[in-house]
C-alpha cells in the first residue's frame, strides 16, 4: 500500500507543472550575481554613495551648463560699484549672493563657471592616467621577463619624483598654461599607481583557467588582453582612479595657488583661491568660497571612490 501511494504522488508531481515552475524560480533566484551587479546591489543601498553621487551629478551639470544657474558673466568687472562688496545672503543665487572680488567680479558667477575648468582637469587627468597606467601595467604583468623589469624600473623612477614638485618644474617651462597643458603635465607624473595596480591584477588573472584555455585555442595576444584580462582587471583600476580624481582637482587648485597652474583669463577655483589670498584680511570670503567648493568636490569624489571600493573589494564584505 505505501508503495502504491508513493507512485501516485510521483505521478501527480510529474503531471503538475507547478513544481517545475517553482523549481525554475528558485534556481533563478539562487543564481549568483556577477561582480558588477552585486556591486550595484550594494551601492544603491549605501547612503555614502547616494549622497556623493548626487553631489557629483550636480557638479557635472554645473560644469556642462553653467548658464542654467546664473546669467551673470564671470569676467564682467565694475571696480567703482562692486569692489569687495560683501555677500548679500538674502539674494540667493543672485550675482551679489556671495559678494564680489577685488576686481568687482561676481564670486557666485565665477564659482559656477569655474567648475568647468577644475572638473575638466580632474576628469581629463584621470582618464589619461587610467589609459597610460593600465597599458603599462598590462604589458608588464602579462609578458613579464625583461619587459616587466624595464617597465617596473621606469615606474619606480617616476614614483620617486615628488608629484607637486615635478609638476611645478614642468609647468614653469611653459609661458602659456592652458587646461590641456596642465592636464598633460599632471598625467605625465600620475600614472604610476594605476600601473602597479594593473600589473598585480594581470599577474593574478593570466593564471586563470579561462586565459589558459584561450591560449590553448589559439587566441591572439591582443584578444586575450582586451577580451579576457582587461574586463576582469578593471575593478581595482576603477577604484584607484575614482579616489585619485579628487586628488587631481586639489592638485590643480594647489598649482594655481602657487602661480604655476591655470592663470587668467581662465576661470577656475584654483585661480580664484590664488587671487583671493590678497584680500584675506579685508574680505576673507573671496578666498573661503572657492576653497569650500574645492573641498566639497574633493570630498564628494573621495566618498564616491570609497563606496565603490567597498562594493568591488570582496575582502571588505
Amino acid at each position: 500500500m505505501p508503495e502504491k501511494t508513493a507512485d501516485k504522488v510521483e505521478t501527480a508531481i510529474a503531471t503538475d507543472p507547478a513544481p517545475d515552475a517553482a523549481l525554475d524560480a528558485a534556481t533563478a533566484s539562487a543564481k549568483p550575481r556577477s561582480l558588477w551587479s552585486d556591486a550595484w546591489h550594494d551601492l544603491r543601498r549605501n547612503p555614502l554613495f547616494l549622497v556623493s553621487a548626487v553631489l557629483i551629478l550636480l557638479l557635472l551639470v554645473i560644469a556642462i551648463a553653467p548658464g542654467l544657474f546664473t546669467s551673470a558673466s564671470p569676467r564682467d568687472a565694475d571696480l567703482a560699484k562692486h569692489y569687495l562688496q560683501h555677500p548679500n545672503w538674502g539674494h540667493f543665487f543672485a550675482p551679489d549672493w556671495l559678494g564680489y572680488d577685488g576686481q568687482g567680479r561676481s564670486i557666485y558667477a565665477r564659482i559656477i563657471y569655474g567648475a568647468r575648468a577644475s572638473i575638466m582637469v580632474g576628469v581629463g587627468v584621470t582618464l589619461l592616467v587610467a589609459v597610460l597606467g593600465t597599458a603599462v601595467g598590462m604589458l608588464a604583468g602579462y609578458f613579464g621577463g625583461w619587459l616587466d623589469s624595464l617597465l617596473s624600473r621606469l615606474t619606480d623612477v617616476f614614483m620617486g619624483i615628488p608629484y607637486l614638485l615635478g609638476a611645478l618644474v614642468i609647468l614653469t617651462t611653459f609661458e602659456e598654461r592652458s587646461v590641456w597643458v596642465v592636464m598633460l603635465a599632471m598625467a605625465f607624473l600620475g600614472w604610476t599607481q594605476i600601473a602597479r595596480v594593473a600589473r598585480g591584477s594581470v599577474i593574478t588573472i593570466k593564471q586563470a583557467d579561462y586565459v589558459v584555455a584561450a591560449k590553448a585555442l589559439g587566441a591572439s595576444t591582443t584578444r586575450i588582453l582586451l577580451k579576457h584580462i582587461l574586463p576582469n582587471a578593471l575593478a581595482p583600476i576603477i577604484v584607484v582612479a575614482t579616489i585619485a580624481l579628487g586628488g587631481y582637482i586639489a592638485a590643480e587648485a594647489t598649482l594655481s595657488f602657487l602661480g604655476v597652474g591655470l592663470a587668467e583669463p581662465t576661470v577656475s577655483w584654483g585661480v580664484d583661491v590664488s587671487t583671493g589670498r590678497q584680500q584675506l584680511r579685508n574680505a576673507p570670503y573671496v578666498l573661503i568660497v572657492p576653497s569650500v567648493m574645492v573641498s566639497i568636490t574633493v570630498l564628494s569624489f573621495l566618498m564616491f571612490g570609497d563606496a565603490v571600493r567597498n562594493a568591488l573589494d570582496p575582502k571588505l564584505r
